[in-house]
């Protein structure tokens, strides 16, 4: 898949869309978000379904958080190279319910320890734009942070989401997933002539352009007038976030959308990560 050229990607995470988020920022909030992903667990029945991830429920989103967490540990502390030939993980896993929440807790600490011997900069294989260790950390914290939304909105809570957070991962969305074939194959039917989406954030900085090619799809840089696209979409960064994500119709009340409703259907309908 040929998923990007010189003008519409980005190799770090100061993008077209937003100014950069300093990697110990990343390491921080991992902590923070499995925090309250842990406290969303506080006496709740981890066999309730959980809204978003289809089939799967609290306990299921636990156990996937957790194994995340430490295989994106084990890669740092491997600085690997290549894709690795297998993602096996020692999980651990606990003996029964009462456990999962001490176990997650445990995850976060490896990660803390795996961040903690790691430089950011050190180059390292990746999936995604950065190839640099910074790059696992941001991705743990994106999946980290939209599971934890996952947790309490299937215990009948509703999540807030830093403004500024969501606009990094909007980014970090838009950055990475014209790379993402592998695991999220639809990606590969947005192509197109040069048609462009806009995504924007209504109560923060945040403003990105994708351009749909002949040979795929990728940001582009922001050098037409402001409210130039052939379909928008702009909404609070955490309701965008989430959007993207799949969590969030886009008839929402807090979504406006603008434009090429046949490219806005197109975009949603093939952009799952």
């Amino acid at each position: 898949m040929n998923t990007s050229d010189s003008s519409d990607a980005s190799n770090t995470t100061d993008t077209p869309g937003r100014a950069a988020v300093a990697p110990a920022v990343h390491r921080d909030a991992v902590a923070t978000e499995t925090a309250r992903f842990v406290a969303a667990l506080d006496g709740a029945d981890l066999s309730v379904p959980v809204p978003g991830c289809p089939d799967w429920t609290l306990r299921d989103l636990v156990g996937h958080t957790g194994r995340v967490q430490r295989l994106f540990s084990l890669l740092l502390r491997r600085r690997v190279q290549e894709p690795p030939r297998s993602r096996e993980v020692e999980l651990q896993l606990p003996a029964d319910d009462s456990g999962w929440a001490d176990w997650l807790t445990a995850s976060a600490a490896e990660a803390a320890d795996a961040f903690a011997g790691t430089d950011p900069d050190a180059p390292m294989w990746a999936w995604g734009a950065d190839q640099h260790a910074r790059f696992w950390m941001r991705r743990m914290l994106f999946e980290t942070l939209v599971h934890r939304t996952d947790a309490e909105r299937a215990v009948g809570l509703r999540p807030v989401i830093d403004p500024a957070l969501a606009a990094d991962g909007v980014d970090e969305f838009l950055v990475n997933l014209p790379f993402a074939a592998s695991f999220a194959p639809k990606v590969a039917h947005l192509r197109g002539n040069g048609e462009t989406l806009r995504f924007r954030c209504t109560d923060t900085a945040g403003d990105w352009r994708v351009r749909l090619r002949p040979d795929g799809f990728g940001l582009a840089p922001q050098t037409a007038a402001p409210g130039s696209a052939d379909a928008g979409v702009q909404a609070p960064a955490a309701d965008l976030l989430l959007l993207l994500y799949g969590r969030l119709d886009r008839g929402a009340d807090t979504v406006e959308t603008v434009g090429d409703e046949e490219l806005l259907a197109r975009w949603f309908a093939n952009s799952e990560f």
